[in-house]
């Protein structure tokens, strides 16, 4: 009698989307007061006067599994086209500012995936700038402490110890959580992913940036690179760099705890045998694909063919206002459907919302609307249900 009694909203649409059953056309999805979801029906079981009627489709929430929040005061500031190693340039020389300009940069950022939908964010953190924002809990973030040593093995535990002191700091809001991560292939010796392996609770999602850009590849197959002069020029003389005649994933792979999720972030030269390696060895893989973040650095995009060939759980990030021009999972999604117009929308739907929900292991309340759970709502406007167009926009309703 109490359940009843409760206030519940019934909101319609030409199409829902669910996620973890088939589209309802003309459904309608109840919820509580709080956001939790109480069923999702056809509209033939209701009055008209009991509705919010919409036009356009209903899904879940977003799920952004890769974002740099707390460069969001770079926004327009990086060229694109330039190709990684000019671009981390560009961010090593412009990040310092006033700490002003970053808070309110992150804050107006947070506000802007609030609005397009997005409810859970995967973002690095390489400092404590964003931990602020963060405890007012607007969204849901699985922070990752991002460490690299540049291969410097003699300092690793040093320079462990730092990121654990940020780690530390980081209070977590009811239902967020936090793990220290590799940055990349290129950038973190054995040592160091030891140490960030043994103090990582069982069961941590790991993110690491992977096989973003040919010098990645080249420092691993033959042992030097662009990467090597870069750093070189820096200070780092990438010493422990072996090669190994095998692409930069086999380095991580070697590296990584199979009992972790892992959290493959951008991937834009992984191959098909590669993602099977890897899939092998960690039963929990996923992998994260920043189209227009890809586009805007590196002027190219996965081989999405191959991922779905392979039986890859994809999942999909915007990375920072320093390199995309917005942070939306919907325009990530036209981006891929622009590329890949053959793939079917409700496919693409599975990235933006339940896989990236369980890479994040946020998947118990968010990335799918089904009873119990508290996902988010969030109406697609000018949206038939078949093809995003130019014009689909995402409209926020729980």
């Amino acid at each position: 009698a109490s359940n009843a009694s409760k206030p519940r909203h019934k909101f319609l649409a030409d199409i829902v989307f669910p996620v973890a059953q088939s589209p309802i056309k003309n459904g309608v999805v109840i919820t509580d007061d709080k956001g939790k979801i109480v069923d999702i029906t056809p509209f033939e079981l209701h009055d008209e006067g009991t509705v919010l009627k919409f036009s356009g489709a209903i899904v879940p929430g977003f799920i952004n599994t890769h974002c740099h929040l707390e460069l969001s005061h770079l926004k327009g500031k990086a060229k694109t086209g330039t190709g990684l190693i000019d671009f981390i340039k560009q961010v090593v020389t412009q990040r310092a500012t006033n700490g002003e300009e970053i808070d309110n940069a992150i804050i107006i950022a947070e506000n802007e995936m609030l609005q397009n939908g997005i409810v859970a964010v995967g973002d690095i953190s390489n400092q404590t700038d964003t931990f602020l924002q963060k405890s007012k809990g607007n969204l849901r973030y699985h922070t990752f402490v991002e460490c690299f040593d540049f291969m410097r093995t003699e300092e690793a535990k040093a320079i462990f110890d730092k990121y654990v002191e940020v780690y530390e700091k980081l209070i977590l809001p009811e239902g967020h959580k936090k793990s220290l991560v590799p940055h990349a292939n290129y950038s973190v010796s054995e040592t160091l992913f030891a140490l960030i392996n043994n103090r990582n609770e069982t069961n941590s999602t790991i993110s690491i940036h992977n096989q973003e850009t040919p010098a990645e590849e080249d420092l691993f197959l033959k042992g030097e690179s662009e990467f090597t002069s870069f750093f070189g020029n820096i200070g780092f003389k990438m010493d422990d760099i072996k090669t190994v005649g095998l692409p930069a994933i086999y380095y991580a792979l070697k590296n990584l705890k199979p009992t972790d999720t892992i959290l493959f972030v951008h991937n834009t030269l992984t191959q098909a045998k590669e993602i099977i390696a890897a899939q092998n060895l960690f039963p929990k893989t996923y992998w994260a694909t920043c189209p227009n973040a890809n586009l805007y650095i590196e002027n190219r995009l996965p081989d999405y063919k191959q991922f779905i060939e392979s039986n890859a759980a994809l999942c999909i990030g915007t990375d920072s206002l320093t390199s995309n021009w917005q942070l939306s999972i919907l325009e990530e999604m036209k981006t891929i459907q622009q590329y890949q117009s053959s793939m079917p929308f409700e496919i693409i739907l599975k990235w933006a919302t339940i896989n990236g929900a369980k890479a994040l292991q946020f998947d118990d309340t968010l990335g799918s609307i089904e009873k119990g759970k508290t996902p988010g709502l969030v109406l697609l406007e000018n949206f038939d249900g078949e093809k995003l167009t130019k014009n689909t926009k995402a409209k926020r309703l729980i």
